[in-house]
């Protein structure tokens, strides 16, 4: 019997000429036989701290006041085989020669970027359903090439392994949130801001948990890490 899983992906300072050097993305992979017993857990959590079932899960929203809640929500992901999550930082954004390595187009280099995040976590003998955060009025041609693309990559002419791409909003989904929480712990790490003056102890916190987890935030996992995995992706150069 073929598995259908979903696969919900969260982007942070994905723009080209934004304020940071760094840009990460991030993917939440779960069975999708599973994930309305998932999103209830979540929401239980939320009722639990005494807020509304509805509260959305950022990493903007973190603070000292609501962090036991977030320690839950960073548990309850650990504690379910069933989710799992991939992330990749893409580092010295801003310094990037476009022109020389992508045919001077940005977008070209982010689909790389998203091919990079997907296809360890995509086996072409499964069903995929991908959901990618609104982000911007662009993104709709943008979710459409990278449809393309995943499938051309591994032969799958007829998305028959991945059968759509999407955008949804992140509070249509309390697992894309989840992905936009380890999102913002990476892009916190990795531009210099966990435990520097007037950073936010909160965030401090989450990011201490996960290292409590045996993480290491600014190295990258072993490809093969199924759990919590992590590409630092460097420009050539760089190294």
């Amino acid at each position: 019997m073929i598995s259908t899983y979903n696969i919900y992906c969260d982007e942070s300072c994905h723009l080209q000429h934004d304020s940071s050097d760094v840009m990460v993305l991030g993917a939440i992979k779960c069975q999708d036989s599973i994930k309305k017993s998932i999103f209830t857990k979540i929401r239980e959590i939320k009722i639990k701290h005494g807020l509304s079932s509805w509260f959305e899960i950022k990493w903007t929203k973190v603070s000292v006041a609501k962090i036991e809640f977030y320690l839950d929500i960073i548990e309850c992901f650990f504690n379910e085989p069933a989710l799992s999550y991939r992330g990749v930082v893409a580092t010295n954004k801003k310094k990037l020669d476009h022109t020389l390595y992508n045919y001077g187009d940005y977008n070209l280099w982010y689909y790389k970027m998203y091919f990079l995040l997907l296809d360890p976590i995509i086996d072409p003998f499964g069903e995929y359903r991908i959901f990618i955060d609104v982000k911007d009025t662009q993104g709709g041609p943008k979710i459409s090439k990278l449809h393309e693309v995943l499938c051309n990559n591994i032969y799958d002419f007829k998305r028959e392994v991945i059968k759509d791409v999407r955008q949804i909003r992140s509070h249509e989904s309390e697992v894309l949130q989840i992905a936009d929480l380890f999102n913002g712990a990476l892009s916190y790490v990795h531009r210099g801001l966990y435990n520097c003056p007037g950073s936010n102890e909160g965030k401090n916190i989450i990011i201490e948990q996960l290292g409590k987890k045996g993480l290491e935030l600014l190295k990258s996992t072993k490809r093969s890490e199924e759990k919590f995995n992590i590409f630092i992706w460097v420009p050539r150069g760089w190294r």
